[in-house]
């Protein structure tokens, strides 16, 4: 059955369309992918069918009701003092307006007990919380929470104070909640751990309803995606399969396009040949012919051949197959200023936590950054990655400790919320303020980063946020620094721009600390790893993401892990030997064995934890 019907949207930006002519057809039960690169429109487009703007042209048939739709959006706005709770019960309707109500009635009546008016509203709002079953919405919401890996300490945190991953992982468990039958995702991978990536690949795969979505990670479409619908600034098209076989196809039909092309400059050669050889043939047999009727009758014979060539031609050249131009890439090269020094910022005893939290994220912290370093930041969502990032960058004091910084160090911060853009200016502007800038340097510089003709007279805060990444990267290119701080920096990038920016990457001079769950670019750009857990002191590791993954799939230890196990073998072993060792020949001999079981014991027992 088929649920939406879109038919001939067209989209515009001041006058210029966005996208045009673009057609499709959602069914009940499908995983669709809405594919496209940066700046296409597919935010945008999600936004339109949900109702939230309107389009130029075209429409869209629904067979669903409004509150049957469920949306995760890249750039939620809710109040600053909600929390990730009442967030999760807010697509309930009236519930948390009756449970804030409840609670401020709660706490005036603590003040005035024998207050009937404060008694009877109490009465009667929680009567309509019971009928609304507001307990058990409460109940379902705190698991849903807890599914999602979200410890009771952040619930009642403002949503804006979460990370990254705790807002997607808050979005999803109100959708996980209400369970639409309609889900439009934008970009819901983004920010998410390992584990809960795999969690969100199972529930998409088993999820009852129907689910419209934006990604741009390649192992998460392989697996969830039914179809593939590809926007183009000219329509779109349905592709089956994930992204795997979606490259397949769109292979052979470059091949075939391609094969299509010489085929048909061949057959224009040798219907261009053939016009001018029967032109020929006209020109001398009517010259041959003077005025003999019979020999020009038979001249004329040359021109209707040359006039069915030339239609021949005329209906090649209507039916030209072009070959699809290359699509432009991001062209970005970051130079690393000079540093001569070996450390270019360390960390001392750093502490930090945010207030209400009832441990710091960071505790007793030290590290060095040295030159050359490529340091990658790995752990689950909500365990102090960006927050780290904050400290190195400048933009957070620690609560104790002291954060080294050379004086010959400048950090570029790229902030994974793009908070740190000014929203106001236009991108060309945002150029030409530069010293010695003019407007036809600018306008080649930006087009490097794929901001063409009229573009550059867009602010930054009418980009999408893949837009809005590559200005943040320009930034970073007119910096010269050397200690790049990235926080998620290709989360919002199509997967050509994510690997233009993954080769920029591998191959600028200067030092780099990166967060991401993305492993490509940890394939790509990291010789040292920082490994972060709830409850354990963090963890250094001396090589490449691939190394570390081996290791960690095949079992095999780390330096620091071998040789605690090697400690651990010869305590054991001395163990062993002591209790085999048989009676003491001494009272003082005895307690003096004694203390050393204890003390093996001991120490046995801290190794092992």
């Amino acid at each position: 059955m088929t649920i939406i019907r879109a038919r001939n949207l067209c989209k515009e930006w001041n006058g210029v369309p966005l996208f045009q002519k673009v057609s499709f057809e959602i069914r009940a039960g499908e995983r669709l992918l809405l594919f496209g690169r940066n700046g296409t429109g597919k935010t945008t487009l999600l936004k339109g069918l949900a109702g939230r703007l309107a389009f130029e042209e075209g429409d869209v048939n629904c067979s669903l009701q409004p509150e049957e739709w469920g949306l995760l959006d890249q750039q939620l706005e809710i109040p600053a003092e909600m929390g990730a709770l009442a967030y999760v019960l807010s697509g309930i309707e009236g519930l948390p307006r009756l449970k804030q109500r409840l609670e401020q009635l709660g706490l005036l009546l603590r003040e005035d007990r024998r207050n009937k008016a404060f008694l009877a509203e109490y009465a009667v709002v929680y009567e309509r919380y019971l009928q609304l079953d507001g307990y058990g919405w409460e109940a379902a919401a705190e698991r849903c929470l807890k599914q999602l890996r979200l410890a009771p300490e952040v619930w009642d945190l403002p949503y804006r104070a979460l990370s990254g991953g705790q807002k997607t992982r808050v979005q999803l468990a109100a959708l996980l909640l209400r369970q639409p039958k309609l889900l439009m995702l934008d970009e819901p991978t983004n920010h998410l751990d390992k584990e809960t990536m795999e969690w969100l690949e199972e529930w998409v795969r088993d999820y009852p309803g129907t689910i419209l979505y934006v990604s741009h990670d390649r192992a998460f479409i392989d697996r969830t995606a039914m179809a593939i619908l590809e926007l183009n600034p000219d329509g779109c098209r349905r592709y089956p399969g994930g992204y795997t076989r979606y490259q397949e196809q769109k292979e052979l039909e470059a091949r075939t396009l391609e094969a299509q092309y010489r085929s048909q400059v061949q057959e224009k050669q040798r219907l261009q040949e053939s016009i001018r050889r029967y032109a020929e043939w006209f020109q001398q047999a009517h010259r041959a012919a003077g005025q003999h009727d019979f020999l020009r009758a038979k001249a004329k014979k040359n021109v209707s051949r040359l006039h069915a060539k030339e239609a021949a031609l005329e209906r090649l050249e209507q039916n030209r197959v072009e070959l699809p131009r290359e699509a432009a890439s991001l062209r970005m090269k970051l130079a690393g200023g000079e540093f001569a020094a070996h450390t270019l910022l360390s960390l001392s005893g750093v502490s930090f936590g945010y207030a209400g939290q009832s441990a710091p994220l960071l505790a007793d912290f030290n590290l060095a950054l040295r030159r050359g370093d490529r340091l990658a930041v790995l752990g689950p969502s909500g365990v102090g990655k960006s927050t780290l990032l904050k400290l190195l960058a400048g933009l957070h004091p620690p609560v104790e400790g002291e954060v080294r910084v050379h004086p010959q160090t400048r950090i570029g911060y790229f902030a994974q919320e793009l908070e740190h853009l000014d929203g106001s200016v236009t991108l060309l502007d945002s150029l030409l303020t530069l010293p010695g800038m003019t407007q036809s340097e600018a306008r080649n510089i930006l087009g490097c980063f794929l901001f063409r003709k009229d573009e550059v007279f867009k602010t930054i805060g009418d980009l999408s946020l893949g837009e809005k990444c590559r200005v943040a990267f320009l930034r970073l290119y007119f910096g010269r620094f050397n200690l790049l701080v990235l926080d998620e920096p290709t989360n919002y990038l199509d997967i050509d721009t994510r690997e233009r920016v993954e080769e920029a990457l591998r191959d600028y001079p200067g030092a780099l600390v990166v967060v991401s769950h993305d492993r490509y670019l940890h394939d790509k750009v990291a010789n040292r790893l920082l490994l972060l857990a709830p409850g354990h002191k963090p963890r250094q590791y001396e090589g490449t993401y691939a190394e570390y993954a081996q290791q960690a799939h095949a079992g095999v230890p780390d330096s620091a892990q071998q040789a605690r196990e090697n400690e651990l073998g010869l305590l054991q072993l001395r163990l062993t030997q002591l209790i085999q060792s048989g009676i003491a020949r001494s009272e003082e001999e005895d307690r003096r064995l004694m203390a050393e079981v204890v003390s093996l014991r001991r120490q046995i027992s801290e190794l092992t934890e």
